[in-house]
């Protein structure tokens, strides 16, 4: 029987950056897909401030950023939001198909050492109190792989969640978006979103020269999950509610979706967690998806690396289903309020209006910005510093060796020590093989934190491995580091 360390199901977005982050940590990962080969099809379309955030502190955006377009705003319910002035070195969305981001995630994570094994659908598993059996399937049979945990990402429909018997509640379809993958003989002066006319929306975008994505969402249809959509019955709904077609033609992609909102009742069971759309679905409104997939894994991989890793240390996998349990749950929430803001007649019309000049508003804007962006999230932590469970700011240091940045010293994936302006807040012997410290004076003497405002630039914080503030002292001294080491890291060695 072949052993592991982690089994990945799905070789998705969520998947990948998972498998990297484990490998980055030094973990054996064996990912896993049912599929023949990737289909290239392109569900996502972009990304926003907090998984580009994300993305820098591995060292990928700098690939990935000349490969999509900037836009300024975003949107909630097709009512415009501004980002350009969030405190983030990223103030915009990148308009970017997910089929690139699976490329460079891909990429990243076979120089890892975790290429996807494709054909491979995990079919079934049993776990005991060492270990987890996973039955892998294939053409040539099915085969065993002895792992220490198994992590579903293997989608809405996923056999992970199915097999460990865990609950998928939520609401049904009450609206059907459709999408199509086309060129266009006719194309529209510039792209558009969200324009509402009759029993729904349409919109025309552009994301690379010579073919668009044309998009229509119906509220009088709800359609069968699984079943086909031909590219005729595309084109006739297209021109019902927009009354034109673009001339649209040759099309490399055809699909539809509903606004079903599902979450799973539990992140684990056991040795089993789920991630990415395993754990929720949603409608694609504001482009929040494949960002909460990439945050998924980032939170969850560093945790099984510690619980590998610190002296036989689980407790804080725990903290992976109490932390992105909610943040899945307030994604729920926002896009069910976004589809319905979004359903035609002359009262939601009204209520548009309204809501209109409310986003016009900067703590209206700011509020429902900083949610879509997730730059907002603040996880439970010890401490009542304004930093303390919410995403470190991008600073800019010097130190030894150098300018450098807070993200640019995350790309090992380790925790870190950040002593700041001569502090010397001493590390305990028990995690220095754990943890890196650098000392670094800051250029700016106050930092903006989103959601926050500014605020002076603290003495010390341990960084855990995401990016997220695990301790924070504005005081030279180590009061309650102690605490927070053995919390988030296990017991001292």
């Amino acid at each position: 029987m072949e052993t592991t360390e982690v089994v990945i199901a799905g070789g998705g977005p969520t998947g990948l950056m998972l498998a990297a982050e484990l490998r980055l940590a030094g973990v054996e990962v064996v990912l896993l897909d049912g599929l023949p080969l990737r289909t290239g099809e392109s569900r996502a379309g972009g990304i926003h401030a907090r998984t580009m955030e994300i993305f820098d502190q591995r060292g990928l955006l700098d690939d990935l950023m000349p490969q999509g377009r900037v836009m300024r705003a975003g949107h909630f319910s097709a009512l415009r939001l501004n980002f350009s002035d969030f405190h983030t070195r990223y103030p915009f969305m990148l308009a970017v198909l997910q089929s690139v981001v699976e490329r460079e995630l891909d990429r990243r994570a076979t120089e890892l050492g975790a290429p996807v094994r494709w054909g491979s659908p995990v079919v079934g598993f049993r776990q005991d109190a060492t270990g987890i059996d996973v039955e892998v399937g294939g053409p040539d049979g099915t085969r065993w792989i002895r792992a220490a945990y198994l992590v579903g990402c293997d989608g809405g429909r996923s056999t992970v969640r199915k097999l460990a018997g865990i609950g998928f509640t939520g609401t049904d379809a009450t609206a059907t978006g459709m999408l199509a993958d086309v060129e266009l003989a006719d194309p529209p002066a510039e792209p558009f979103f969200g324009l509402r006319r009759g029993a729904g929306d349409y919109s025309a975008v552009q994301f690379e020269p010579g073919w668009w994505r044309l998009v229509v969402q119906r509220h009088d249809l709800v359609m069968e999950r699984g079943s086909t959509l031909l590219f005729e019955d595309f084109r006739k709904n297209y021109i019902e509610i927009a009354g034109t077609d673009f001339g649209m033609h040759s099309p490399r992609w055809v699909t539809h979706y509903g606004d079903a909102a599902r979450q799973a009742d539990r992140y684990r069971d056991g040795r089993v967690f789920l991630a990415g759309d395993a754990a929720h679905i949603h409608y694609p409104a504001g482009g929040q998806g494949q960002n909460l997939g990439v945050q998924d894994a980032v939170n969850l991989g560093w945790k099984l690396a510690v619980a590998l890793r610190g002296n036989g240390f689980d407790e804080v996998l725990d903290t992976y289903e109490s932390e992105r349990l909610p943040v899945g749950a307030r994604v729920l929430h926002n896009t069910r309020a976004q589809t319905a803001l979004q359903r035609p007649g002359a009262h939601m019309e009204a209520l548009r209006d309204i809501m209109g000049d409310l986003i016009d508003m900067d703590v209206v804007r700011e509020r429902l910005g900083l949610m879509i962006t997730a730059l907002d999230i603040r996880y439970d932590t010890k401490g009542d510093h304004p930093l303390a469970g919410r995403r470190v700011p991008d600073g800019d240091l010097v130190t030894g060796e150098g300018d450098t940045r807070v993200f640019e010293l995350l790309r090992s994936g380790r925790p870190m020590l950040l002593r700041l302006n001569g502090n010397q807040a001493p590390l305990a012997q028990g995690w220095r093989d754990r943890v890196d410290v650098v000392d670094a004076r800051s250029r700016d003497e106050r930092w903006a934190v989103p959601g926050v405002g500014d605020i002076a630039v603290p003495a010390a914080i341990l960084i855990r491995p995401d990016g997220y503030a695990a301790w924070v002292s504005d005081r030279a001294g180590d009061d309650g580091l102690v605490e927070a080491l053995a919390t988030w890291l296990g017991p001292a060695s």
